[in-house]
């Protein structure tokens, strides 16, 4: 492999397309890049591309990735941006786009709110975006994987590749909840971290979604043993133990059996801290 921009080491034979002629001029969107760029080489990052060809350089199409850290947002938009500056909208939950700042960038940077009481509204603004040639990356599993491994995917995605009849492209990535991750300490100084992400072969929805989202769920458990495969030859052997690797990896993290158990009391919390607040909103109203 070989060195681009410091930062991303691509196959020997990687050519980088010209410059998507809309996408690579969006001044707002671009700059963000360029910032997170300087972040990521001061933090001595180094990151392995696999299968950029796999990006469309004109067309939409719809990214579905893994997700083990709050990196990968940032992370999976790597492959398009190599393949002419190109830009990811990512569906984010609706309470993102309600933080003052946070949310102030996402909407500059024209990413999709999910409203789960208003859900057919967010699947047409992504179905826009991906029938006028742009690219759409959304997180199938709804929240970062504790184990480090797939848990159970929704099946909007293959809906909404479906409606908006553009390929899905199975995204993986590797070595990111090394960063920053749930329950696991921060390590965001000059940690030098390398981070594989690969980009599979375009999978077609068919209008099946329960099977549409197999197939897809299907090629991205290869691209994540291939990536773990890959991680373990290049900068391994690991200890065992490691919390941030799995445990089929000999790691330490929780099953997906137990990181779903805790996914559902953090999510029994909220909903019992929701009728709290709104309890005391009526008697204040009252």
């Amino acid at each position: 492999m070989r060195r681009f921009h410091g930062l991303f080491n691509v196959p020997d034979d990687f050519e980088r397309p010209a410059p998507h002629p809309v996408e690579s001029k969006e001044r707002f969107y671009q700059g963000i890049i360029g910032g997170f760029k300087k972040i990521m080489q001061a933090q001595g990052l180094q990151f392995y591309v696999n299968g950029a060809e796999n990006v469309p350089t004109e067309d939409g199409a719809l990214f579905v990735i893994n997700h083990t850290g709050y990196y990968d947002f940032i992370i999976a938009g790597i492959g398009p941006h190599l393949r002419g500056n190109r830009l990811v909208r990512f569906m984010a939950k609706k309470e993102v786009f309600d933080m003052k700042v946070v949310g102030a960038l996402m909407r500059g940077m024209k990413h999709v709110p999910v409203d789960r009481a208003a859900g057919a509204a967010s699947i047409t603004e992504a179905v826009k975006w991906l029938r006028s040639g742009g690219f759409v990356g959304i997180f199938p599993e709804s929240t970062i994987s504790r184990s480090f491994e797939l848990a159970d995917f929704k099946t909007g995605v293959a809906r909404i590749a479906h409606e908006a009849g553009v390929p899905m492209i199975p995204t993986v990535i590797w070595g990111s909840q090394r960063l920053l991750t749930k329950d696991l300490k921060k390590n965001l100084g000059r940690s030098k971290t390398p981070i594989i992400v690969s980009y599979g072969e375009p999978v077609t929805a068919t209008g099946d979604p329960e099977s549409d989202t197999q197939r897809v769920k299907d090629a991205m458990q290869e691209l994540l043993n291939a990536n773990r495969d890959e991680y373990e030859h290049r900068f391994g052997p690991f200890p065992d133990g490691l919390d941030w690797m799995p445990v089929s990896r000999g790691g330490s993290a929780p099953t997906l059996e137990e990181a779903n158990e805790i996914l559902a009391r953090e999510r029994e919390e909220k909903r019992k801290a929701k009728e709290v607040k709104q309890a005391k909103q009526a008697k204040g109203g009252s």
